[in-house]
């Protein structure tokens, strides 16, 4: 064995706890410098189901299915609506004429025969207002009898009437619909119209609409299955992106930042790395008791971590195991 010099053994016994400390170091920062844990594959799911109930005619997907936005899914049964739609229809066409019949007025015919209807009951009123007067004067004077008078007075009354009742007729025609019944049609016609329309949006809702763009993942409903409004028909995932949710210790919460890097690695793809990003960080502790106290119970809180994962290609299915390795200040 050689022997050190007094100066290299010095060297020596300065020099080695300080190697050994930053090499200590290195391997602790190495140790510190990433978080891992492990989770399960996640995905956005959004349940596509109809606002009303029916039996489906038509079921356009199925499981794997790749939809976009407002692509049709089902259509349920709507021959019933359509014939109350049609019946709905008919009342606003009818409230429509009768609408514009009022605003219009009367017919100029039905005007002019009124007009001579009055001048007849004016002349016939006229003739009786005389016959009245020479009657009354022939009775001053001893030549006629009171029957004659009164049979006058009688014709009299009778004209006055139905020059009244022609002036009247006349009257309405040329004013054929006051403010008020021009109002209440309209009203009828506001409300046969919003009937049509409630009848159309009901049909509009028998086309179940992909609400949104993604893989249909569960199939719930049969073609000639009756389903209850709210009911899914269809459940769609968002594939594209997926999410990994992870459970790190309090003493590793503080060093993760929303936005970090994370790698992820699945069994299904060996050797593959799918890249991620921390989008976000639970404020509370999960799997333990919030009135845990002690130090040594602290320390065992876990916090969810959640990781976005783009997955264009597809590759990562909601439910599979990952391993997730975090960088953080990445």
């Amino acid at each position: 064995m050689t022997k050190l010099n007094p100066r290299a053994s010095l060297l020596y016994r300065l020099g080695l706890p300080a190697f050994c400390l930053l090499l200590g170091g290195c391997r602790a920062e190495k140790t510190i410098s990433a978080v891992s844990s492990t989770g399960t594959i996640e995905a956005d799911e959004v349940r596509a189901a109809f606002k009303m109930a029916g039996q489906i005619t038509k079921l356009l997907v199925d499981e794997g299915s790749r939809v976009l936005e407002r692509d049709p899914i089902a259509v349920l049964d709507s021959s019933t609506l359509e014939i109350q739609l049609a019946q709905a229809e008919a009342g606003v066409r009818l409230a429509d004429s009768q609408l514009r019949l009022l605003a219009k007025g009367a017919r100029a015919e039905d005007v002019r025969q009124a007009e001579e209807i009055l001048k007849q009951a004016d002349a016939g009123l006229t003739s009786a207002r005389d016959d009245l007067g020479r009657a009354r004067e022939l009775l001053e004077k001893g030549s006629a009898t009171q029957k004659l008078k009164d049979d006058a007075e009688a014709r009299f009354k009778v004209a006055q009437a139905q020059y009244d009742a022609a002036a009247e007729i006349l009257k309405k025609l040329k004013n054929f619909a006051r403010p008020e019944e021009l109002e209440a049609a309209r009203a009828r016609l506001a409300q046969a119209q919003a009937g049509a329309d409630l009848l159309k949006k009901a049909i509009a809702d028998c086309s179940l609409l992909a609400p949104t763009a993604g893989v249909v993942t569960r199939k719930a409903a049969e073609q000639g299955e009756f389903v209850a409004p709210g009911a899914a028909v269809v459940t769609i995932s968002r594939l594209d992106k997926v999410f990994l949710m992870i459970y790190v210790p309090e003493a590793e919460l503080g060093r993760i930042r929303l936005g970090d890097s994370a790698e992820i690695r699945v069994d299904s793809h060996p050797g593959r790395v799918f890249p991620g990003k921390v989008v976000y960080l639970s404020p509370e502790a999960e799997f333990t008791p919030k009135n845990i106290q002690t130090k040594e119970e602290r320390v065992k809180l876990v916090f969810g971590v959640k990781i976005e994962i783009e997955n264009k290609d597809l590759a990562l299915k909601p439910g599979l195991p990952a391993d997730a390795v975090l960088k953080p200040g990445s």
